[in-house]
This record gives structure tokens, sequence and C-alpha cells, in this order.
């Protein structure tokens, strides 16, 4: 995003244009801010031999963003069977895909292994079951590190009490069990956690990821999750992507040159490819003042952007539409019936009924949280690509709302009150 002669631009396209256009409440997306990042994830681990970028796709899954990672050379890291489907649909090969599920039944992952990705096996119990099945498929295994990392213990996966993954603790026993049902092991993986601050807390784990797969004589890659933070506001921390592209890169040749062979490096981002390229367009509806504060009332609400309420997390908050007014502070709050607040004391431009504020950092995890609760509609998404505006999802209507609802024929007549 940037000012242009005093307009806010998202891929060299006014956004309040956009919004005459699709209509408020909107995410939009541009598709050069997906293609900087990854160019700089790549180009920071350029000393690795073989690497393998997987776009995390719940981050933001639809179906013309996964085509354009799988045009720019990336692959896909998916979390259920429905993902997988939406990747292949999207031109993904099937060995291009990994498939890292956790607590779903055994029944989803043969399903998966039948359209032929990938798999990432992440407890001892489907490990035991998929070996007897399907001793002859290579398998990746999820060890968790116990490492805490994350900004919030919500998206905090690599702890000693998490539920993901295989801990690090009981590695001999999966190596019992690969050994009693002849099991070929071509890869393994762990994910600490989303908002990784200090690259140093990334590499002790994997130091514990390499010690693992010493043990493992038939590794063909070694997945070291991601967890990249991206800054939210102006002067924010961020996971200093070069720097640890030169430290890891360094020790992962080591390790490969003393394990004998060159290694596929794998990291799965999400947020650290798309959240940076997302801005969500609403509209105030009301400017109310209370005794105690001054709230922008906007056409949204945790239905849309469920991030603020369930991780308190930061997005940067824009007038657009008076971007030279005089400086207030404002709540931002939603239209649910709820406290559904995107900002407390805000300090905004001048906010007036009808003005559109921009939410930054609306790439990931925002539309792909979003509800129908309290029966409100999902906003449309648009995708800016090559400087031109592409509606990549419809807004939703009440048909949409009642699509999947089956109703009754005998509630369907009059009847009497009881």
């Amino acid at each position: 995003m940037i000012f242009s002669e005093g307009r806010y631009q998202i891929g060299g396209v006014d956004a309040l244009q956009l919004v005459e256009q699709f209509q408020a409440p909107l995410y939009v997306y541009d598709s050069a801010t997906m293609l900087r990042q990854y160019q700089r994830i790549t180009k920071a681990f350029d000393s690795v031999k073989r690497l393998r970028i997987n776009y995390a796709c719940k981050a933001l899954t639809n179906v013309n963003v996964l085509r354009l990672f799988q045009r720019w050379g990336c692959g896909l890291d998916t979390v259920s069977v429905q993902e997988v489907e939406t990747g292949l649909l999207a031109g993904f090969a099937p060995h291009d895909i990994i498939y890292t599920p956790n607590c779903v039944g055994l029944d989803e992952v043969l399903e998966a292994t039948a359209l032929g990705v990938r798999i990432n096996i992440d407890n001892i119990s489907i490990l035991e079951q998929f070996g007897a099945i399907h001793p002859e498929i290579p398998i990746c295994i999820r060890i968790n590190p116990h490492i805490m990392a994350g900004g919030n213990s919500k998206i905090s996966v690599g702890h000693i009490d998490s539920k993901f993954g295989i801990s690090i603790h009981q590695v001999p026993h999966v190596l019992k069990v690969v050994s009693a049902l002849g099991l070929k092991i071509e890869g393994l993986h762990m994910h600490t956690g989303s908002d990784i601050y200090d690259a140093q807390v990334f590499l002790q784990a994997v130091e514990i990821l390499l010690r693992a797969a010493a043990d493992f004589p038939d590794l063909d890659y070694l997945d070291f999750g991601s967890g990249f933070k991206v800054p939210y506001q102006e002067g924010g921390i961020a996971t200093d992507i070069e720097e640890l592209g030169e430290r890891l890169g360094a020790r992962f040749n080591a390790f490969c040159e003393s394990y004998g062979r060159d290694l596929e490096l794998m990291f799965e981002p999400g947020k650290f490819l798309v959240s940076e390229a997302g801005h969500f367009l609403v509209r105030t509806n009301v400017v109310k003042t209370t005794t105690a504060s001054v709230f922008a009332g906007v056409d949204s609400g945790l239905n849309h952007l469920i991030r603020p309420m369930f991780y308190d997390a930061y997005h940067h908050i824009t007038n657009i539409s008076n971007p030279e007014g005089k400086l207030r502070i404002y709540n931002v709050v939603g239209y649910i019936c709820e406290t559904d607040t995107f900002g407390i004391n805000r300090q905004l431009s001048e906010v007036r009924e009808g003005d559109i504020l921009a939410l930054a950092n609306a790439g990931a995890y925002c539309f792909m949280m979003a509800s129908n609760y309290n029966s409100r509609y999902r906003p449309a998404e648009v995708l800016v690509h090559e400087g031109q505006a592409h509606l990549i999802r419809r807004r939703e209507t009440m048909r949409d709302i009642l699509g999947t609802q089956v109703e009754l024929d005998v509630l369907k007549s009059a009847s009497t009150p009881v």
C-alpha cells in the first residue's frame, strides 16, 4: 500500500475505486507483494543446493492465490484433504504437495494418500496403523522439539504440552515402529509456532531436528516449518529472514556434508508470504460518542476478521477517505452482537460516517477464519495482479446462508402456538 496524490493504492489501483466497484467490506490482495516475499525467502537461502518453499495455504486458500504460487515454482503445505483437493485443482503436482494434518482419523490420511501427495504423520498411533497398510509408501514424521515459540499461546505449537507432533523424546519409539514395519522415512518435520522474533530460538529447534535426523538413514528432505514474523505496524519487530538464511543455510550445508548427501531444505511459510499483501476495506456506519470513548462503528466485525479478538492481534488502521483530516482518537468496532473491537485508542484522521477505513496485514488468516455469525454474509475478495483488479470470490447472498439448510415440510405449514 502507498499513498499517491492523496489516494490509498493497492498494487497501483485506487482502493476507493475498488470499493465503488466491488462494495464494502472487501478483502483486497496484491500479487506483487506475495511475489516479493517469495523471492525474498528464496534469495535468503540461495546457499542451499536444494530448497523447496511450500506455501502454507491455510493462510489464504483462494484457488487463484494458489495458482500464483504454483506458477512461481512454489510447493504447497496442506492440513486437510480439502486443501489437498484445492491444491490439485490449482495445478500442483501431487508430489509438490505435503499433507500435514493433526488429530485426523486414518480414513482421511488414506484419502490423501490415494491422491498421491506426500504424507506427514504426527502421532505414533497413525504411524503404526498407516505403516501396517502401506509400508511401501515413503512418509515424513512430524517431530515436536519442545521449543516455546510464537507470539500467542494459541499459535505456539512446538512446546511440550502441544497436541502437535511426536515428542522428540519418543524418537526411539518411532525407530522401533519403523524397524518393525519396514517403513521408509523420507523426511522429518517440525513447526515451533508463528511469530518467531529471534533467529536463535529457531536455530535451537533446528539443532534438535538435526540430531534426530542422524538416526534416519534414508532421508530426502528436512522440513523446518515456518512461523516467520512480519511487521504489523511501522517499526514493528520482524524475523530477519536474511540473517536466518545465512546462519541456517550454513548449518544445513554442514549437516548435509556429514550426512553424506544433499538433502532438500523445506519451509512452509504462510503469513510471511501473504500477510502484507492483504488489505481489508470497511465502511464507517456510525460515529458514536459516549462519556468515555468515541466509537467508529463499521460494516464488519469478528465474523469477517476475528484475529484482533481471538489473538489480540494488531492491524494498522487508516482512514483512506480523509487522510489529511485532523487526528482524533477512536475505538474502531464492528456491528456484531458481541464486543468486537478492531482497534482501541487508535489515532486516525477524523472519521466521518461513510468513510472507508483500511486494515493492513489482512492477507493471512483473515478471510479464511471468517464466518456467517449473526447470519451475516462473508465479504468479497479481489486480487490486484499486474495492475488490474480481479474479483476472485463474490460476495455471499441469502441463498448462500440457507443453501445447506434442510427445511422440514412438517414445520412449513401454519400452526397454532402452544
